[in-house]
Protein backbone atom coordinates (compact mmCIF):
# COMPACT_ATOMS: atom_id res chain seq x y z
CA UNK A 1 0.00 0.00 0.00
CA UNK A 2 1.48 3.74 -1.23
CA UNK A 3 1.18 6.48 1.23
CA UNK A 4 -0.93 7.99 -0.73
CA UNK A 5 -3.41 5.34 -0.21
CA UNK A 6 -2.73 5.84 3.98
CA UNK A 7 -2.53 10.09 3.61
CA UNK A 8 -5.76 11.61 5.23
CA UNK A 9 -7.98 13.26 2.45
CA UNK A 10 -8.61 16.83 2.25
CA UNK A 11 -11.91 18.19 3.37
CA UNK A 12 -13.89 21.41 2.58
CA UNK A 13 -11.92 23.62 5.33
CA UNK A 14 -8.42 22.41 2.93
CA UNK A 15 -9.85 23.97 -0.11
CA UNK A 16 -11.17 26.84 0.80
CA UNK A 17 -7.75 27.86 2.28
CA UNK A 18 -6.58 26.48 -0.99
CA UNK A 19 -8.86 29.52 -2.29
CA UNK A 20 -7.00 32.02 -0.30
CA UNK A 21 -3.69 30.79 -1.64
CA UNK A 22 -4.43 30.87 -5.40
CA UNK A 23 -6.00 33.95 -4.83
CA UNK A 24 -3.32 36.20 -4.01
CA UNK A 25 -0.54 34.08 -5.29
CA UNK A 26 -2.72 35.12 -9.21
CA UNK A 27 -2.89 38.67 -7.94
CA UNK A 28 0.88 39.34 -7.50
CA UNK A 29 1.89 37.63 -10.76
CA UNK A 30 -0.82 39.79 -11.84
CA UNK A 31 1.30 42.70 -11.09
CA UNK A 32 4.27 41.53 -13.24
CA UNK A 33 1.76 42.71 -16.15
CA UNK A 34 -0.78 44.90 -14.64
CA UNK A 35 1.13 47.89 -15.89
CA UNK A 36 1.77 47.14 -19.68
CA UNK A 37 -1.44 48.72 -20.53
CA UNK A 38 -0.94 51.82 -17.59
CA UNK A 39 2.15 52.94 -18.88
CA UNK A 40 1.01 55.45 -21.52
CA UNK A 41 -1.49 56.64 -18.89
CA UNK A 42 1.09 56.78 -16.05
CA UNK A 43 3.77 58.10 -18.12
CA UNK A 44 1.33 61.20 -18.77
CA UNK A 45 0.75 61.85 -15.10
CA UNK A 46 4.40 61.31 -13.75
CA UNK A 47 6.52 62.14 -16.76
CA UNK A 48 9.18 59.58 -16.27
CA UNK A 49 11.96 58.73 -18.44
CA UNK A 50 12.02 55.93 -20.84
CA UNK A 51 14.59 54.57 -18.70
CA UNK A 52 12.65 54.88 -15.53
CA UNK A 53 9.45 53.41 -17.08
CA UNK A 54 11.04 50.26 -17.73
CA UNK A 55 12.40 50.24 -14.19
CA UNK A 56 9.05 50.88 -13.34
CA UNK A 57 7.42 48.11 -15.00
CA UNK A 58 10.55 45.71 -13.98
CA UNK A 59 11.49 46.55 -10.55
CA UNK A 60 8.98 44.59 -8.77
CA UNK A 61 10.01 41.40 -10.79
CA UNK A 62 13.35 41.59 -10.06
CA UNK A 63 13.29 42.28 -6.28
CA UNK A 64 10.67 39.42 -5.72
CA UNK A 65 13.01 36.94 -7.97
CA UNK A 66 16.10 37.97 -5.67
CA UNK A 67 14.68 37.42 -2.49
CA UNK A 68 11.71 34.58 -3.16
CA UNK A 69 14.36 31.76 -1.54
CA UNK A 70 15.08 33.86 1.22
CA UNK A 71 11.33 34.81 2.49
CA UNK A 72 11.12 31.27 2.14
CA UNK A 73 13.57 30.23 4.31
CA UNK A 74 12.43 32.98 6.76
CA UNK A 75 8.87 31.79 6.07
CA UNK A 76 10.25 28.56 7.74
CA UNK A 77 11.94 30.52 10.98
CA UNK A 78 8.87 32.61 11.57
CA UNK A 79 6.03 30.52 10.19
CA UNK A 80 4.73 30.74 6.80
CA UNK A 81 0.98 31.97 7.80
CA UNK A 82 1.99 35.09 9.79
CA UNK A 83 4.83 36.10 6.91
CA UNK A 84 2.12 35.68 4.38
CA UNK A 85 -0.08 37.99 6.56
CA UNK A 86 3.03 40.60 7.25
CA UNK A 87 3.14 40.30 3.26
CA UNK A 88 -0.10 41.31 2.87
CA UNK A 89 0.06 43.85 5.43
CA UNK A 90 2.82 45.62 3.81
CA UNK A 91 1.55 44.79 -0.21
CA UNK A 92 -1.92 46.56 0.77
CA UNK A 93 -0.17 49.47 2.73
CA UNK A 94 2.32 50.21 -0.50
CA UNK A 95 -0.11 49.84 -3.04
CA UNK A 96 -2.08 52.95 -1.51
CA UNK A 97 0.97 54.94 -1.64
CA UNK A 98 1.89 54.31 -5.15
CA UNK A 99 -1.62 55.28 -6.25
CA UNK A 100 -0.81 58.35 -4.38
CA UNK A 101 2.52 58.83 -5.98
CA UNK A 102 3.52 62.02 -8.13
CA UNK A 103 7.37 60.83 -8.46
CA UNK A 104 8.99 58.42 -10.84
CA UNK A 105 11.81 57.82 -8.34
CA UNK A 106 9.60 57.33 -5.80
CA UNK A 107 6.87 55.02 -8.00
CA UNK A 108 10.64 53.00 -8.52
CA UNK A 109 11.16 52.41 -4.94
CA UNK A 110 7.29 51.47 -3.85
CA UNK A 111 7.05 48.58 -6.92
CA UNK A 112 10.55 47.66 -5.23
CA UNK A 113 9.18 47.45 -1.49
CA UNK A 114 5.83 45.56 -3.39
CA UNK A 115 8.45 43.29 -5.10
CA UNK A 116 9.91 42.23 -1.73
CA UNK A 117 6.08 41.88 -0.50
CA UNK A 118 5.30 39.42 -2.81
CA UNK A 119 8.30 37.44 -2.33
CA UNK A 120 7.35 37.32 1.38
CA UNK A 121 4.18 35.82 0.60
CA UNK A 122 4.52 33.61 -2.91
CA UNK A 123 6.48 30.51 -0.95
CA UNK A 124 4.37 30.38 2.01
CA UNK A 125 1.51 30.13 -0.42
CA UNK A 126 3.56 27.13 -1.96
CA UNK A 127 4.50 25.66 0.97
CA UNK A 128 1.29 25.71 2.37
CA UNK A 129 -0.44 23.72 0.07
CA UNK A 130 1.96 20.97 1.20
CA UNK A 131 0.78 21.02 4.69
CA UNK A 132 -2.80 21.07 3.62
CA UNK A 133 -2.75 18.25 1.42
CA UNK A 134 -1.35 14.87 2.56
CA UNK A 135 -2.44 13.10 -0.40
CA UNK A 136 -0.12 13.47 -3.04
CA UNK A 137 -3.36 13.04 -6.15
CA UNK A 138 -5.21 16.03 -3.96
CA UNK A 139 -1.64 17.67 -3.68
CA UNK A 140 -0.98 17.58 -7.69
CA UNK A 141 -4.94 18.44 -8.26
CA UNK A 142 -3.89 21.45 -5.39
CA UNK A 143 -0.63 22.41 -7.18
CA UNK A 144 -1.67 22.39 -10.72
CA UNK A 145 -4.92 24.83 -9.82
CA UNK A 146 -1.96 26.60 -8.06
CA UNK A 147 0.06 26.99 -11.13
CA UNK A 148 -3.06 27.39 -13.46
CA UNK A 149 -3.36 30.45 -10.98
CA UNK A 150 -0.49 31.77 -11.91
CA UNK A 151 -0.63 31.29 -15.58
CA UNK A 152 -3.94 33.00 -15.71
CA UNK A 153 -2.32 36.37 -13.35
CA UNK A 154 0.34 36.78 -16.09
CA UNK A 155 -1.34 36.31 -18.56
CA UNK A 156 -5.17 38.53 -17.57
CA UNK A 157 -3.40 41.55 -16.10
CA UNK A 158 -3.30 43.12 -18.99
CA UNK A 159 -6.82 42.73 -19.10
CA UNK A 160 -7.80 43.81 -16.25
CA UNK A 161 -5.87 46.69 -16.36
CA UNK A 162 -7.64 47.44 -19.47
CA UNK A 163 -11.21 47.45 -17.93
CA UNK A 164 -9.97 49.24 -14.39
CA UNK A 165 -7.94 52.08 -16.71
CA UNK A 166 -11.72 52.56 -18.50
CA UNK A 167 -13.26 53.50 -15.74
CA UNK A 168 -10.32 54.65 -13.51
CA UNK A 169 -7.33 55.78 -13.53
CA UNK A 170 -4.12 53.96 -13.24
CA UNK A 171 -4.23 54.60 -9.81
CA UNK A 172 -7.02 51.74 -10.09
CA UNK A 173 -4.32 49.02 -11.22
CA UNK A 174 -2.41 49.43 -7.84
CA UNK A 175 -5.83 49.52 -5.42
CA UNK A 176 -7.18 46.53 -6.66
CA UNK A 177 -5.01 44.62 -4.27
CA UNK A 178 -5.97 46.22 -1.54
CA UNK A 179 -9.39 43.93 -0.94
CA UNK A 180 -7.22 41.40 -2.01
CA UNK A 181 -5.07 40.97 0.31
CA UNK A 182 -7.21 42.12 3.27
CA UNK A 183 -9.24 38.53 2.38
CA UNK A 184 -5.68 37.10 3.01
CA UNK A 185 -5.20 39.12 6.12
CA UNK A 186 -9.10 37.86 7.38
CA UNK A 187 -9.02 34.12 5.65
CA UNK A 188 -5.62 33.18 6.59
CA UNK A 189 -5.55 32.77 10.07
CA UNK A 190 -9.31 30.78 10.13
CA UNK A 191 -8.24 28.87 7.20
CA UNK A 192 -4.85 27.53 6.88
CA UNK A 193 -2.74 26.12 9.68
CA UNK A 194 0.80 27.90 10.75
CA UNK A 195 3.58 25.54 10.09
CA UNK A 196 7.46 26.74 11.10
CA UNK A 197 11.00 25.01 11.29
CA UNK A 198 12.31 26.67 14.26
CA UNK A 199 15.69 25.63 12.91
CA UNK A 200 16.01 27.18 9.72
CA UNK A 201 18.64 30.23 9.26
CA UNK A 202 18.69 33.02 6.66
CA UNK A 203 21.13 34.56 4.94
CA UNK A 204 20.05 37.72 4.37
CA UNK A 205 23.32 39.41 2.73
CA UNK A 206 23.51 35.89 -0.03
CA UNK A 207 19.55 37.97 -0.80
CA UNK A 208 20.90 40.69 -0.51
CA UNK A 209 23.92 39.41 -3.16
CA UNK A 210 21.95 38.28 -5.53
CA UNK A 211 19.28 41.41 -5.69
CA UNK A 212 22.84 43.91 -5.65
CA UNK A 213 23.95 41.37 -9.12
CA UNK A 214 20.99 41.19 -10.94
CA UNK A 215 20.19 45.28 -10.80
CA UNK A 216 24.32 46.35 -11.62
CA UNK A 217 23.89 43.77 -14.16
CA UNK A 218 20.49 45.52 -15.26
CA UNK A 219 20.94 48.71 -15.02
CA UNK A 220 24.30 48.76 -17.26
CA UNK A 221 22.03 47.39 -20.02
CA UNK A 222 19.57 50.23 -19.65
CA UNK A 223 22.64 52.92 -19.24
CA UNK A 224 23.61 51.60 -22.82
CA UNK A 225 20.07 51.49 -24.29
CA UNK A 226 19.67 55.39 -23.24
CA UNK A 227 23.29 55.64 -24.97
CA UNK A 228 24.53 56.91 -21.54
CA UNK A 229 28.47 57.10 -20.97
CA UNK A 230 30.32 53.32 -22.15
CA UNK A 231 32.42 53.64 -18.97
CA UNK A 232 30.32 53.57 -16.33
CA UNK A 233 27.69 51.25 -17.97
CA UNK A 234 30.62 48.39 -18.46
CA UNK A 235 31.32 49.32 -14.92
CA UNK A 236 27.95 48.41 -13.88
CA UNK A 237 28.13 45.63 -15.76
CA UNK A 238 31.48 44.26 -14.23
CA UNK A 239 30.41 45.03 -11.14
CA UNK A 240 26.85 43.20 -11.16
CA UNK A 241 29.26 40.40 -12.72
CA UNK A 242 31.32 40.09 -9.29
CA UNK A 243 28.49 40.01 -7.07
CA UNK A 244 26.95 37.37 -9.30
CA UNK A 245 30.35 35.43 -9.06
CA UNK A 246 30.46 36.33 -4.94
CA UNK A 247 27.05 34.77 -4.68
CA UNK A 248 27.63 31.39 -6.28
CA UNK A 249 31.26 31.15 -4.62
CA UNK A 250 29.14 31.93 -0.79
CA UNK A 251 26.83 29.11 -1.94
CA UNK A 252 28.92 26.44 -2.58
CA UNK A 253 31.16 27.10 0.91
CA UNK A 254 28.05 27.29 2.97
CA UNK A 255 26.71 24.49 4.83
CA UNK A 256 22.75 25.73 4.13
CA UNK A 257 23.26 28.18 1.40
CA UNK A 258 20.58 29.95 0.39
CA UNK A 259 19.96 28.97 -3.03
CA UNK A 260 21.48 25.48 -3.95
CA UNK A 261 23.92 25.99 -6.88
CA UNK A 262 24.85 22.75 -6.89
CA UNK A 263 21.64 22.09 -8.40
CA UNK A 264 22.65 23.48 -12.03
CA UNK A 265 24.87 20.43 -12.09
CA UNK A 266 21.54 18.33 -12.39
CA UNK A 267 21.22 18.27 -16.36
CA UNK A 268 17.33 18.30 -16.20
CA UNK A 269 17.54 21.17 -13.68
CA UNK A 270 19.72 23.35 -15.31
CA UNK A 271 17.94 22.36 -19.32
CA UNK A 272 14.51 23.05 -17.69
CA UNK A 273 15.35 26.37 -15.72
CA UNK A 274 17.20 27.63 -18.77
CA UNK A 275 14.64 26.87 -21.08
CA UNK A 276 11.83 28.15 -18.94
CA UNK A 277 14.15 31.72 -17.93
CA UNK A 278 14.76 32.17 -22.30
CA UNK A 279 11.46 31.69 -23.29
CA UNK A 280 10.00 33.89 -20.22
CA UNK A 281 12.49 36.72 -21.27
CA UNK A 282 11.92 36.87 -25.11
CA UNK A 283 8.08 37.01 -24.44
CA UNK A 284 8.24 39.23 -21.26
CA UNK A 285 10.12 42.31 -23.76
CA UNK A 286 7.94 42.03 -26.54
CA UNK A 287 4.96 41.58 -24.69
CA UNK A 288 5.87 45.01 -22.53
CA UNK A 289 6.61 46.57 -26.24
CA UNK A 290 3.08 45.21 -27.93
CA UNK A 291 0.79 46.74 -25.18
CA UNK A 292 1.99 49.86 -25.70
CA UNK A 293 2.12 49.16 -29.69
CA UNK A 294 -1.63 48.53 -29.55
CA UNK A 295 -2.00 51.97 -27.67
CA UNK A 296 0.42 54.46 -29.30
CA UNK A 297 -0.07 53.05 -32.84
CA UNK A 298 -2.99 51.19 -33.21
CA UNK A 299 -5.06 54.01 -31.06
CA UNK A 300 -6.70 51.61 -29.22
CA UNK A 301 -8.01 52.72 -25.59
CA UNK A 302 -6.76 50.37 -22.52
CA UNK A 303 -10.00 48.67 -22.64
CA UNK A 304 -10.07 47.68 -26.35
CA UNK A 305 -6.16 46.89 -25.92
CA UNK A 306 -6.81 44.47 -23.10
CA UNK A 307 -9.74 42.87 -25.09
CA UNK A 308 -7.24 42.62 -28.00
CA UNK A 309 -4.73 40.18 -25.79
CA UNK A 310 -8.04 38.46 -24.52
CA UNK A 311 -7.64 35.31 -27.46
CA UNK A 312 -3.95 34.88 -27.07
CA UNK A 313 -4.58 34.69 -22.80
CA UNK A 314 -7.45 32.33 -23.17
CA UNK A 315 -5.46 30.08 -25.82
CA UNK A 316 -2.48 30.23 -23.66
CA UNK A 317 -4.57 28.66 -20.40
CA UNK A 318 -5.81 26.05 -22.86
CA UNK A 319 -2.35 25.03 -23.92
CA UNK A 320 -0.63 25.06 -20.53
CA UNK A 321 -3.81 23.10 -18.99
CA UNK A 322 -3.05 20.50 -22.28
CA UNK A 323 0.34 20.58 -22.01
CA UNK A 324 0.76 17.89 -18.73
CA UNK A 325 -1.42 15.62 -20.81
CA UNK A 326 0.64 16.11 -23.77
CA UNK A 327 3.88 14.70 -21.42
CA UNK A 328 2.56 11.96 -20.49
CA UNK A 329 2.79 10.59 -23.91
CA UNK A 330 5.56 12.67 -25.39
CA UNK A 331 9.10 13.83 -24.45
CA UNK A 332 8.21 16.79 -22.30
CA UNK A 333 11.35 18.30 -23.81
CA UNK A 334 9.95 17.85 -27.25
CA UNK A 335 6.44 18.94 -26.08
CA UNK A 336 8.13 22.54 -24.77
CA UNK A 337 10.45 22.69 -27.66
CA UNK A 338 7.40 22.56 -30.21
CA UNK A 339 5.71 25.65 -28.10
CA UNK A 340 9.11 27.24 -28.52
CA UNK A 341 9.09 26.83 -32.02
CA UNK A 342 5.58 28.03 -32.63
CA UNK A 343 6.63 31.55 -30.50
CA UNK A 344 9.60 31.86 -33.35
CA UNK A 345 7.23 31.93 -35.87
CA UNK A 346 4.94 34.89 -34.16
CA UNK A 347 7.92 36.43 -33.76
CA UNK A 348 8.78 36.15 -37.21
CA UNK A 349 5.27 37.49 -37.85
CA UNK A 350 6.06 40.78 -35.15
CA UNK A 351 8.99 41.62 -37.93
CA UNK A 352 6.58 42.18 -40.28
CA UNK A 353 4.35 44.21 -38.46
CA UNK A 354 4.20 48.13 -39.56
CA UNK A 355 2.34 51.24 -38.44
CA UNK A 356 -0.60 50.85 -41.07
CA UNK A 357 -1.09 46.93 -40.13
CA UNK A 358 -4.04 45.69 -39.66
CA UNK A 359 -5.88 45.08 -36.25
CA UNK A 360 -6.61 41.10 -37.78
CA UNK A 361 -2.83 40.71 -38.32
CA UNK A 362 -1.78 42.09 -34.90
CA UNK A 363 -4.16 39.96 -32.80
CA UNK A 364 -3.13 36.56 -35.00
CA UNK A 365 0.89 37.35 -34.85
CA UNK A 366 0.19 37.16 -30.47
CA UNK A 367 -2.11 34.77 -31.07
CA UNK A 368 0.49 32.64 -32.14
CA UNK A 369 3.72 33.92 -30.06
CA UNK A 370 1.77 34.06 -26.60
CA UNK A 371 0.88 30.26 -26.14
CA UNK A 372 3.97 29.33 -26.80
CA UNK A 373 5.74 29.89 -23.61
CA UNK A 374 2.67 27.52 -22.11
CA UNK A 375 4.43 24.32 -21.99
CA UNK A 376 7.43 25.35 -20.55
CA UNK A 377 5.57 27.38 -17.82
CA UNK A 378 3.45 23.97 -17.13
CA UNK A 379 6.05 21.55 -17.15
CA UNK A 380 9.14 23.44 -15.04
CA UNK A 381 8.33 23.24 -12.06
CA UNK A 382 7.45 19.40 -12.24
CA UNK A 383 10.30 18.74 -14.13
CA UNK A 384 12.74 20.47 -11.62
CA UNK A 385 11.12 19.42 -8.54
CA UNK A 386 10.77 15.09 -9.61
CA UNK A 387 14.81 15.26 -10.76
CA UNK A 388 15.68 16.06 -7.29
CA UNK A 389 15.71 14.21 -4.00
CA UNK A 390 12.71 14.94 -1.40
CA UNK A 391 14.84 16.77 0.72
CA UNK A 392 16.14 19.15 -1.97
CA UNK A 393 12.77 19.94 -3.38
CA UNK A 394 11.86 22.84 -1.46
CA UNK A 395 14.85 24.40 -2.73
CA UNK A 396 13.96 23.45 -6.61
CA UNK A 397 10.80 24.51 -6.23
CA UNK A 398 12.10 27.78 -4.97
CA UNK A 399 14.60 27.90 -8.43
CA UNK A 400 11.40 26.98 -10.51
CA UNK A 401 9.23 29.78 -9.19
CA UNK A 402 12.44 32.31 -9.24
CA UNK A 403 12.56 31.56 -12.93
CA UNK A 404 9.17 32.86 -14.06
CA UNK A 405 9.19 36.46 -12.88
CA UNK A 406 12.24 36.45 -13.19
CA UNK A 407 12.53 35.81 -16.92
CA UNK A 408 9.94 38.06 -17.40
CA UNK A 409 11.60 40.89 -15.93
CA UNK A 410 14.93 40.22 -17.79
CA UNK A 411 12.72 39.98 -20.74
CA UNK A 412 11.31 43.83 -20.08
CA UNK A 413 14.95 45.03 -19.04
CA UNK A 414 16.91 43.47 -21.79
CA UNK A 415 14.71 42.98 -24.50
CA UNK A 416 12.72 46.05 -23.60
CA UNK A 417 15.83 48.59 -23.86
CA UNK A 418 16.71 46.70 -27.36
CA UNK A 419 13.50 47.97 -28.48
CA UNK A 420 14.25 51.69 -26.70
CA UNK A 421 17.24 52.40 -28.68
CA UNK A 422 15.88 51.44 -32.05
CA UNK A 423 13.10 53.89 -31.23
CA UNK A 424 15.80 56.24 -30.70
CA UNK A 425 17.87 55.10 -33.68
CA UNK A 426 14.72 55.40 -36.23
CA UNK A 427 13.34 58.92 -34.51
CA UNK A 428 15.82 61.37 -35.64
CA UNK A 429 15.88 60.89 -39.19
CA UNK A 430 12.11 60.37 -38.90
CA UNK A 431 11.24 64.04 -37.09
CA UNK A 432 9.24 66.88 -39.17
CA UNK A 433 11.30 69.93 -40.24
CA UNK A 434 10.49 72.83 -38.38
CA UNK A 435 9.77 70.84 -34.76
CA UNK A 436 11.16 72.85 -31.78
CA UNK A 437 13.66 71.71 -30.16
CA UNK A 438 11.89 71.09 -26.85
CA UNK A 439 9.67 68.62 -28.67
CA UNK A 440 12.35 67.08 -30.79
CA UNK A 441 14.39 66.42 -26.95
CA UNK A 442 11.16 64.62 -25.50
CA UNK A 443 9.74 63.10 -29.02
CA UNK A 444 13.73 61.34 -29.36
CA UNK A 445 12.96 59.20 -25.60
CA UNK A 446 10.25 57.96 -25.54
CA UNK A 447 6.66 57.71 -27.87
CA UNK A 448 4.69 58.62 -24.65
CA UNK A 449 6.30 61.99 -24.23
CA UNK A 450 5.92 62.65 -28.24
CA UNK A 451 2.07 61.25 -28.04
CA UNK A 452 2.06 64.17 -25.25
CA UNK A 453 3.97 66.77 -27.05
CA UNK A 454 2.22 66.58 -30.24
CA UNK A 455 -1.49 67.94 -29.59
CA UNK A 456 0.82 70.97 -28.03
CA UNK A 457 2.53 71.55 -32.16
CA UNK A 458 0.85 74.10 -34.59
CA UNK A 459 -0.86 73.43 -37.77
CA UNK A 460 -0.40 70.00 -38.98
CA UNK A 461 3.30 69.81 -37.66
CA UNK A 462 1.55 67.48 -34.30
CA UNK A 463 0.21 64.98 -36.75
CA UNK A 464 3.51 64.42 -38.73
CA UNK A 465 4.84 64.00 -35.40
CA UNK A 466 2.81 61.43 -33.95
CA UNK A 467 3.45 59.27 -37.43
CA UNK A 468 6.84 59.53 -37.18
CA UNK A 469 7.00 58.16 -33.57
CA UNK A 470 4.76 55.80 -34.18
CA UNK A 471 6.80 54.68 -37.14
CA UNK A 472 9.71 54.88 -35.43
CA UNK A 473 7.85 52.70 -32.36
CA UNK A 474 6.87 49.83 -34.51
CA UNK A 475 10.63 49.63 -35.82
CA UNK A 476 11.75 48.85 -32.04
CA UNK A 477 9.27 46.62 -31.94
CA UNK A 478 10.37 44.75 -34.99
CA UNK A 479 13.91 44.96 -33.84
CA UNK A 480 13.14 43.41 -30.30
CA UNK A 481 10.75 40.34 -32.12
CA UNK A 482 14.31 39.78 -33.98
CA UNK A 483 16.06 38.92 -30.21
CA UNK A 484 12.93 37.45 -28.96
CA UNK A 485 12.99 35.26 -32.26
CA UNK A 486 16.45 33.91 -31.91
CA UNK A 487 16.16 33.91 -27.97
CA UNK A 488 13.24 31.24 -28.39
CA UNK A 489 14.83 29.12 -30.69
CA UNK A 490 18.44 29.04 -28.57
CA UNK A 491 15.62 27.23 -25.98
CA UNK A 492 14.05 25.56 -28.61
CA UNK A 493 17.03 23.63 -29.17
CA UNK A 494 17.98 23.36 -25.77
CA UNK A 495 14.91 21.92 -24.84
CA UNK A 496 14.98 19.15 -27.57
CA UNK A 497 18.38 18.06 -26.65
CA UNK A 498 19.20 18.48 -23.15
CA UNK A 499 16.14 17.37 -22.09
CA UNK A 500 15.68 14.43 -24.89
CA UNK A 501 16.54 11.98 -21.79
CA UNK A 502 13.13 13.22 -20.13
CA UNK A 503 10.78 10.04 -20.24
CA UNK A 504 7.07 10.73 -20.99
CA UNK A 505 5.42 11.11 -17.64
CA UNK A 506 2.69 8.51 -18.39
CA UNK A 507 5.51 5.96 -18.89
CA UNK A 508 8.06 7.04 -15.92
CA UNK A 509 4.74 6.94 -13.46
CA UNK A 510 4.58 3.48 -14.95
CA UNK A 511 7.55 2.31 -14.14
CA UNK A 512 7.08 4.04 -10.87
CA UNK A 513 4.25 1.68 -10.02
CA UNK A 514 6.11 -1.07 -11.49
CA UNK A 515 9.06 -0.55 -9.40
CA UNK A 516 6.54 -0.27 -6.06
CA UNK A 517 4.91 -3.35 -7.01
Amino acid sequence: MSQSDTAPKAGARQWWGLAVLVTPSTLLFMMLTILFLAAPNMAADLNPSSTQLLWILDIYGFVMAGFLVAMGVLGDRIGKRLLMVIGALVFAGISIAAALTTSPELMIAWRAILGLAAAMMIPATLGLIFVLFADAKQRGVAIGVWAGGISAGVALGPLLSGLLLEGFGWEATFLVAVPIMALVVIGAPLLLPEHKDPTAKIDLFSALLLVGGLLAIIYGIKRFAAAEPAGASIALLAAGVLVGLWFVIRQLRAEKPLLDVRLFANRTVAGALAVFLLSAAALGGVYSLFTQYLQQVQELSPLQAGLSILPAAAVLIVVSTLSPVFARRFRPGNVIAIGLLTQVIGYILFTQLDAGAGLALVIASFVITYPGVAPSMALTTDLVVSSVPPEKAGGASGLATTANDLGISVGVAVIGSVGIASYRNQIGELLPDGLPADAAAAASDSVDAAMATAPELPGGLGEQLIAAAQQAFTGGLNTAAIVSAVIAALAAIIAATVLRHVAPTGKAQQEADTTMG
